[in-house]
């Protein structure tokens, strides 16, 4: 190991420019040093594009590379799993791309081949790395909002385009393992805690099996209550807010998944309306970076490692339940009990 973590990216995805070799321009800790695709051709004309010094033939030479600490995964939602416990049992070191796994059973095996590899798994869960929520939990430790009642979560982002991976079954699609991790892990950060149950759901799907909105209640400890809501095809297009109501006032925080572009925390109290916004750089993925690394490198804990995406994963797995839908990775036609 150096003083550096040489990360090598398995699959040639659009999101490895604005989710890693952009912001990594920024983190000083960390180097893109290699990349594999299914397709070769495609690896090489990626890697030119994005300056990529390395590439490799397949996904099995990446992983044997001895220059490499660590492995990028922004596969297809299905394939996280999979070749997040490969890059490990390698002897990697894994970034993995949001939901991690398909289901909480995956996620779990995550967990267990972390555990027993030694090497760092992170989701890569990017919000929650930037100093917005810092301050949030600043507000909520002080006292200002009282005791909570209520938490939500909504976030909605259209996906028209019907051949998107996203509207696909078999590779983990659907506007909750899109879009509803990011609900999930808003209302986790603002509650404070894991939801004990989740009471409701209902879903409408656009194809079989693939939900193209959500809306789900839940029930923290203590008796407060939450809710999210995810669109990926309806009403309303655009939407990105976390809401706390407490005994004593109201936290409403604007855009919690991309903050770098603009936030926006108000506060309801006393009959008084006030508003701060955080600081917008160093941007959420520099942010996730720099403490991937710091992982790695020192041992520094994660805040969306196995503790977070296994509950996550559970919670997701449930409200399709509740919703009458199966959980992905499942078979289509199997329908949960």
């Amino acid at each position: 190991m150096t003083d550096r973590v040489r990360i090598g990216v398995l699959g040639a995805a659009r999101v490895v420019k604005q989710a890693l070799t952009d912001p990594a321009k920024s983190a000083p800790e960390i180097t893109v040093a290699a990349i594999a695709a299914r397709d070769p051709a495609r690896a090489r004309e990626r890697a030119a594009r994005l300056g990529i010094p390395k590439v490799h033939e397949s996904y099995e030479a990446l992983l044997a590379d001895p220059d490499l600490d660590a492995v990028y995964v922004p596969l297809p939602n299905a394939l996280h799993a999979e070749w997040s416990i490969r890059a490990m049992e390698a002897g990697k070191h894994v970034l993995c791309e949001k939901p991690i796994a398909s289901n909480e059973d995956e996620a779990r095996r995550i967990a267990g081949v972390a555990a027993k590899t030694g090497r760092v798994i992170c989701e890569a869960m990017h919000p929650l790395y930037h100093g917005l929520f810092d301050r949030v939990a600043e507000i909520m430790a002080d006292g200002t909002i009282g005791e909570i009642r209520h938490v939500s979560a909504r976030v909605c982002f259209p996906v028209p385009n019907s051949k998107d991976i996203r509207w696909q079954y078999p590779l983990g699609g659907g506007a909750l393992m899109d879009l509803g991790v990011y609900a999930v892990a808003v209302l986790r950060a603002l509650a404070g805690a894991d939801p004990a149950e989740v009471t409701h759901a209902r879903a409408k799907t656009r194809v079989p099996g693939v939900d193209r909105s959500t809306d789900a209640r839940l029930r923290f400890p203590g008796g407060a209550t939450g809710r999210i809501k995810t669109v990926m095809w309806g009403w309303p297009v655009f939407s990105f807010t976390g809401r706390v109501e407490g005994t004593k006032g109201k936290l409403t925080v604007r855009n919690p998944i991309a903050p770098q572009a603009f936030n926006r925390i108000v506060l309801e109290t006393g009959g008084k309306k006030t508003s701060e916004q955080a600081a917008k750089l160093p941007g959420t993925y520099t942010c996730e970076l720099n403490a991937f690394a710091a992982a790695i490198l020192r041992g520094e804990p994660l805040r969306t490692g196995p503790e977070h995406f296994v509950p996550v994963m559970g919670v997701i797995d449930e409200i399709y339940r509740r919703a009458g839908l199966p959980v992905r990775g499942a078979s289509l036609s199997a329908r949960s009990e």
